[in-house]
């Protein structure tokens, strides 16, 4: 029976890592708006827990603006990680892994927003289920709709179809992506157990098992290690799709950001496949 968070025990509380990397100052700043609410509300109801944010600078934030006052008003320790040049996304929250003694680590991206109830419901829902190792919440997007963002196992043709085609090809091939995208399961309520791959935009874990793990492999500079991170936590934890864990995402496909998240995308991807296997279409 897994025991719920209680003060001064070993390795309690709640550490979050963002990466940054010349960060939009108004949306990092609506991010971390947003985990201060979360927070606000779980630590009304756990008053004793602790919480430790840790921003990992991989280059031009500005660490002396007034984004984390709204945590640090909360008595949140933050701490700033920097020097370290621009190591990646996975290298660059491996960073804060490395320091984090909680119980729960959030890896969370600089672009979204966290419903209200999103952190107390997700510490309720491991204290209830102690073999799950990590939780995915319900993301939406800037209308309200879900963005299907739990998948199966790619393929090359899924990867191309899905962030390289324009739309209006791409409906030709949309039975198909309704799949990778396990549009058939992901729903508004029902949870979901063990999706084979999760979106590391946000990645909520007991932070044993993220330890065991050793964090993202570092061979990631950015795209798939969430894909490879996901694949290992079935080998030590089960994962879930949790709908009452509600985030916004603002972010965007490789594709819209030019030719050099394009040739990232494809050298991560190559990695991957050679790594868990090769599936063409």
């Amino acid at each position: 029976m897994n025991t719920p968070l209680v003060p001064n025990s070993k390795n309690e509380g709640i550490s979050v890592s963002v990466v940054v990397y010349r960060p939009d100052a108004a949306q990092f700043a609506q991010t971390i708006g947003s985990l201060a609410a979360a927070y606000d509300t779980f630590r009304s109801a756990r008053p004793d827990v602790p919480l430790h944010l840790y921003v990992v600078d991989n280059g031009g934030f500005d660490a002396e603006a007034n984004t984390l006052d709204a945590m640090s008003g909360q008595g949140v320790e933050c701490t700033v990680v920097a020097g370290q040049g621009n190591v990646g996304y996975g290298r660059g929250h491996n960073l804060a892994i490395e320091r984090a003694a909680s119980r729960y680590h959030l890896v969370l991206n600089p672009d979204i927003d966290l419903d209200q109830q999103a952190i107390i419901r997700a510490v309720e829902f491991f204290e209830s289920h102690p073999d799950v190792g990590l939780l995915t919440p319900r993301i939406g997007d800037e209308d309200g709709h879900i963005q299907y963002l739990c998948r199966r196992y790619p393929t090359l043709l899924d990867l191309f179809v899905r962030g390289f085609l324009p739309a209006s090809a791409r409906r030709f091939f949309a039975p198909r992506l309704a799949r990778y995208e396990m549009q058939d399961v992901i729903n508004e309520c029902d949870i979901v157990w063990d999706p084979p791959i999760v979106s590391g935009c946000f990645m909520l874990f007991r932070t044993s098992v993220l330890k065991e793990l050793a964090g993202f492999d570092p061979r990631y500079f950015l795209y798939f290690e969430d894909y490879d991170l996901s694949l290992r936590t079935h080998e030590v934890a089960r994962v879930a799709y949790l709908p009452a864990v509600r985030v916004l995402h603002h972010g965007g496909g490789a594709a819209r950001k030019g030719s050099g998240h394009i040739r990232m995308f494809a050298a991560s991807a190559f990695k991957f496949f050679n790594r868990f296997g090769w599936k063409w279409l």
